[in-house]
């Protein structure tokens, strides 16, 4: 057989063999998975989701599975912590929480350099005393809207 014929014929099976190779490491549709798939601790922490568990989208199902995971890998201040940042949460009005989605959404549209500043500028302000952060909320809490605009912009020339 010629050697050329011989690479034309083997390019199918190594096209066929990459194919099974990305779909082996995950990156081919999520498959849908059952309730009773999940591991004894999964199926615990999602058990109030069992009875639609099957009408969640693979990737939800994936997602969740994944959280529980998360969930599980937590020490237990650290699960304490969530608890009280979850009951935080839902007392919230549902204007606040709203609210909140939003500056999200407009922080995660932003430029990496510019969410890294942020970053670093909340960074300080937690490592203040506890006192100093008061005072500067306060301060934040009566300045007037413009106030505050020339406060960023200044803000803003500051930073490198």
């Amino acid at each position: 057989m010629n050697p050329r014929y011989s690479t034309w014929l083997r390019l199918p099976l190594v096209l066929l063999g990459m194919l099974v190779l990305f779909i082996a490491l995950g990156s081919g549709p999520a498959l849908a998975k059952s309730f009773d798939e999940l591991s004894a601790e999964q199926q615990r922490l999602l058990r109030p989701l069992s009875d639609r568990w099957n009408t969640l989208t693979p990737e939800r199902q994936e997602q969740l599975a994944a959280g529980a995971n998360r969930w599980l890998q937590l020490s237990p201040a650290e699960r304490r912590a969530a608890r009280e940042k979850l009951q935080r949460w839902k007392s919230l009005s549902p204007e606040r929480r709203q609210a909140i989605r939003e500056r999200l959404q407009r922080f995660n549209q932003l430029p990496p350099e510019k969410k890294q500043q942020l970053r670093s500028i909340w960074k300080k302000f937690r490592e203040l005393p506890p006192e100093r952060r008061q005072l500067l909320r306060e301060r934040w809490r009566n300045m007037t809207p413009e106030q505050r605009r020339q406060f960023r912009e200044r803000l803003e020339e500051r930073q490198p």
